[in-house]
């Protein structure tokens, strides 16, 4: 495997090898990330990596299209049937170009977006000051009333909503462990006339697999997401959208923000969506759930301060501070020397800086698909603990790492050869 990368650039060929030696020695607890199954892998190292394909299916401005027509009307019609919507379109980048593809397709230069507060568990792209679309759009933020529950202030956001009027309402997180409330989202927009949006991108996967409810049913006018993090797709974005909007959502994807598509994208976009169709897949996000749950519990029970409380979905988001007396980089550089990857993360109110800040993130989406469960829920969150108050403590870091690296090896990463993997060298 990997023999002509082997041969022409062993600098990169070495890189990889090493990051395939730390993706199985070690736990990976970011929220946002998982691992594609080997059919996912081989479909983004195809040939479609070849192809210019702008346009749309049967609507392409090159020829040779026959086969990229098929990839791609394979992932759009999969889509649309693994969440009930109207129309999809599979070209986005990522998650933060099909937000952007939605803002330029439904609204003008000055219009107002309310979105959720960065600190209290919005995204980038919901319309923080440091982002460019924040000096094209006029964002507006809603908070969560009670963070001991994650409730969030709805009568101040229709309030705030009718005050500023805005266009788009958007809903939907990147720190946020709770689930939302779409009927009263969807009721705020109707009552004040704006655009109702959903940006699903953390949680699309336990959507998916029918464990959390689906905004599309909600009557949501767009729906956005990645394809990676829970979903278990490649890296790359989707947007969905009521049959109305197809033409405004298409025409600003391409060729209004992007030129052509990554067409060994959207094939694993294709695969990926295959899968999450199947049964399988249900029993996964809920097992996802139910490692989140005893993470969550275990944690608590250990004397650590989750900010909501608990957790509905994948996520939780850890109060360092307050837990142990140490910030969030301190806590997430002692776990990366023991094998275990999670985040740094602003809390709610959080006085501190966002590469200092007061929390971590963390999730069960990869550890899960590897098949981890209940047990090692419970042993992963007495290593965290263990690791929070040794922080400075070398010599214990490094026998935590032999007993994460022990377990971690039982159980394989999907599409990594384990006879290239040497365990024995860590």
């Amino acid at each position: 495997m990997f023999d002509a990368l082997k041969n022409q650039d062993p600098e990169i060929y070495n890189a990889l090898i090493n990051e395939e030696k730390r993706q199985v020695t070690g736990m990976e607890l970011i929220a946002s990330e998982n691992y594609v199954s080997p059919a996912v892998l081989e479909a983004l190292g195809t040939v479609f990596t070849n192809k210019y394909s702008e346009g749309y299916p049967g609507k392409r401005y090159y020829g040779g299209q026959e086969y990229t027509d098929v990839v791609e009307t394979l992932a759009i019609e999969r889509a649309k049937q693994l969440f009930g919507a109207e129309h999809a379109n599979v070209q986005p980048h990522s998650g933060a170009p099909a937000n952007i593809a939605v803002y330029s397709a439904l609204l003008e230069p000055g219009d107002t977006v309310m979105g959720m507060d960065l600190s209290h568990g919005g995204h980038l792209t919901h319309g923080h000051p440091v982002t460019y679309m924040a000096h094209i759009y006029n964002f507006v933020r809603y908070k969560m009333k009670d963070i001991e529950t994650g409730e969030i202030d709805f009568d101040e956001m229709l309030a705030v909503a009718k005050r500023e009027k805005p266009k788009l309402i958007l809903a939907g997180f990147s720190a946020y462990p709770r689930e939302l409330d779409y009927a009263k989202f969807r009721a705020i927009a109707d009552e004040v006339g704006a655009y109702c949006m959903m940006d699903m991108a953390h949680i699309a996967g336990l959507i998916a697999g029918k464990q959390l409810k689906n905004p599309v049913d909600f009557g949501f006018d767009v729906v956005t997401s990645t394809t990676h993090k829970t979903l278990r797709g490649p890296r790359g974005g989707l947007i969905l959208c009521k049959k109305e909007l197809a033409q405004k959502i298409d025409k600003a994807v391409f060729p209004g923000f992007q030129g052509g598509p990554h067409m060994n994208n959207t094939t694993a976009k294709a695969v990926a969506f295959a899968e999450a169709l199947k049964p399988e897949f249900q029993e996964y996000a809920a097992q996802v759930i139910r490692n989140a749950k005893v993470l969550s519990e275990t944690l608590m029970e250990l004397g650590c301060k989750l900010i909501t409380n608990g957790t509905d979905n994948h996520m939780m988001l850890m109060d360092t501070i307050t837990s142990f007396g140490c910030s969030g980089q301190q806590v997430e550089t002692a776990l990366d020397e023991v094998g275990i990857t999670l985040n740094k993360n602003m809390i709610a109110n959080d006085t501190r800086p966002p590469m200092d800040p007061s929390g971590i993130r963390l999730g069960t989406p990869a550890i899960t698909t590897r098949g981890m469960k209940e047990e090692e829920m419970k042993k992963i969150a007495a290593w965290m603990v263990d690791t929070a108050h040794h922080v400075d403590d070398h010599d214990r870091l490094r026998q935590l790492k032999k007993e994460v690296t022990a377990l971690c090896t039982r159980f394989p990463v999907p599409g990594i050869d384990s006879n290239v993997i040497h365990t024995e060298n860590f």
